[in-house]
């Protein structure tokens, strides 16, 4: 059974792999036994990310800076993920933001950088290793991050999330058409976590866990989410346990979308 989760001999890129969601997710492959390569725009983080894995779990860890919001930086790093690693057979999207404004009081900008970072960005990786991929015969898993925001508009958390609602509507949708485009052996999946406590969101959430875990009082779990929540989602999807799943979004959630 263990056979079904083991990513030994896969490569994988996690776009957004240094911090938060896309780090944990970074390291839990590295754990199951893929070979990883991170990236981001800042190299400084990169090498956090990078010493952090490797302290944490012992994992030699890859990087490559790029903005995935520009073509020809994707284009780059898939070349370089292929020339570094052989093959590349596993993609995660983990980038983006989230900026918070009343709905009548949007600024265009920051809607824009949203839409670049958050959507665009999903839709040139899946298209440059969706094709690497496919013209290569690979078996690709391609995992992207969307949110309980895709599908739900407001809850415990407040209000200001017309612009994060809509981008990560976006990346569910995405999913699925990535799904159907690439079929039969390219797997497109999404996982949809809830209120998480990253790097992104300190200073939005109270310091004290006791004190975010009463946001997620409502919440059949009744806590916060942490990154590491999201590592057996991934392992999952990039593994041969999901070759038959497909188009569709894990939520790991604490029960949010369950009730309501």
């Amino acid at each position: 059974m263990t056979s079904l989760f083991d990513l030994s001999g896969k490569k994988a890129v996690v776009v957004g792999g240094a911090g938060g969601i896309g780090q944990a997710i970074a390291e839990g492959l590295a754990e199951a036994g893929a070979q990883v390569m991170i990236s981001s725009r800042k190299e400084e983080s990169l090498k956090r990310a990078q010493t952090e894995i490797k302290e944490h779990c012992g994992a030699e860890i890859l990087y490559c800076v790029a903005d995935a919001s520009v073509e020809e930086d994707v284009e780059a790093l898939v070349q370089d993920a292929v020339q570094r690693m052989g093959q590349v057979d596993i993609l995660v999207n983990s980038q983006g933001f989230n900026k918070k404004f009343p709905g009548t009081e949007f600024p265009e900008d920051i809607w824009d950088a949203m839409f670049n970072a958050n959507v665009k960005s999903v839709m040139l990786t899946c298209k440059h290793f969706g094709k690497y991929m496919k013209d290569h015969d690979i078996h690709g898993k391609i995992i992207n991050l969307s949110s309980v925001r895709g599908i739900r508009a407001v809850g415990n958390g407040g209000g200001g999330n017309v612009g994060y609602c809509a981008t990560k509507g976006a990346v569910e949708m995405l999913t699925k058409a990535y799904a159907s485009d690439l079929r039969p052996n390219i797997q497109v999946n999404a996982i949809g976590p809830t209120i998480t406590y990253t790097p992104m969101m300190v200073g939005l959430l109270p310091d004290k866990e006791e004190d975010r875990n009463k946001l997620a009082a409502t919440m059949p779990a009744e806590r916060i989410g942490t990154p590491d929540d999201c590592k057996g989602p991934a392992i999952f999807l990039a593994s041969a346990a999901s070759d038959f799943v497909t188009g569709s979004t894990i939520y790991p959630d604490g029960g949010l979308t369950a009730i309501g």
